[in-house]
């Protein structure tokens, strides 16, 4: 099994201390994020437990717990986003000079293989032009060389419930002109593969082959039987876009729980829920929002009933 941590929220930056709480309980209840009365009971012992996929643009809350991780036997590599985008786009994301600090910091800790840096997502507007975009890229691409091999880089997708939002920065859709993605993409690789970093686009219908980007898994089978010497029997991921390659895990997040304030960011779609969910968290609850008291008894009782959750 695989647990994702999480698209939906960054665990590490604002909830490690409610993560390992529920590692040393060996348990977490997550709730459906259409139905919250349908509410999941996932067994963390780490004889269940394949990897743990973190994702995240700060680290550093978590990391301190990073040594009780491994005595304990838990698997796990991350997925580290730095885009030094301006604070228009990204309100409360460390300053990216720490972030890159932090970033060198973990790869030295636990191997730049376990780090993955992301580049994403790629969106255009007023701010950032497509120049701007390739001074960013080479500008963390070159404070990274050694510290990192892959780059997984996407473009923004105009989701609906963030309309609003994409209009005050004056987005633009860069996929609807190939020319722009191409130009953009074949500059992003020669840079890349001058710092020796490869290159892979994250969930993206368009063919980037010709400029030496392949499709990627940001869950990715290959990679975690690689570094882990174990052998996956997990197909594809079938709750996640058509698109993405991820194979299947199960992500313990919830949506409109993350303070970083990105302008463009699906998972968190209401600032007011956000704040509001700030104040429900409670680090020693089996869930990530609310307490278990919170719940009516029908799902009590059937979290009661559940059996052991596996794929």
């Amino acid at each position: 099994m695989i647990i994702s941590a999480s698209r939906r929220t960054d665990i590490p930056a604002f909830y490690a201390e409610w993560f390992m709480n529920r590692i040393r309980e060996k348990y977490v209840l997550i709730k459906n994020p259409f139905n919250a009365k349908q509410i999941r009971k996932i067994d963390l012992s780490p004889i269940y437990i394949d990897v743990i996929v973190f994702w995240t643009r700060n680290p550093k809350p978590l990391m301190k717990y990073l040594d009780e991780l491994d005595e304990r036997g838990y698997n796990y590599y991350f997925q580290y986003t730095i885009t030094g985008y301006p604070r228009t786009l990204e309100k409360h994301t460390p300053n990216p000079y720490k972030a890159i600090e932090t970033f060198k910091e973990l790869s030295k800790k636990i191997g730049k293989e376990k780090v993955i840096w992301r580049y994403d997502p790629i969106i255009l507007t007023k701010y950032t032009p497509i120049e701007e975009h390739i001074r960013l890229f080479e500008k963390i691409s070159t404070a990274l060389e050694g510290y990192s091999d892959r780059v997984v880089i996407s473009f923004a997708d105009p989701y609906k419930k963030i309309t609003k939002k994409l209009n005050e920065i004056e987005y633009s859709d860069i996929v609807e002109t190939k020319s722009k993605v191409f130009a953009l993409s074949q500059k992003l690789s020669e840079i890349a593969s001058s710092k020796n970093i490869i290159i892979e686009s994250c969930s993206e219908k368009i063919d980037l082959d010709n400029y030496n980007i392949k499709h990627g898994k940001c869950i990715d089978n290959k990679l975690i039987e690689k570094l882990f010497n174990i052998n996956l029997h997990i197909g594809k991921d079938k709750n996640q876009r058509k698109e993405c390659g991820c194979i299947q895990s199960i992500d313990i997040g919830i949506y409109n729980t993350c303070s970083h304030g990105c302008t463009y960011c699906y998972a968190t779609f209401s600032d007011k829920v956000v704040e509001k969910n700030k104040l429900l968290h409670n680090p020693n609850s089996p869930i990530l929002i609310g307490n278990l008291e919170d719940l009516d008894n029908e799902v009590l009782k059937k979290i009661n009933l559940q059996e052991q959750s596996l794929f």
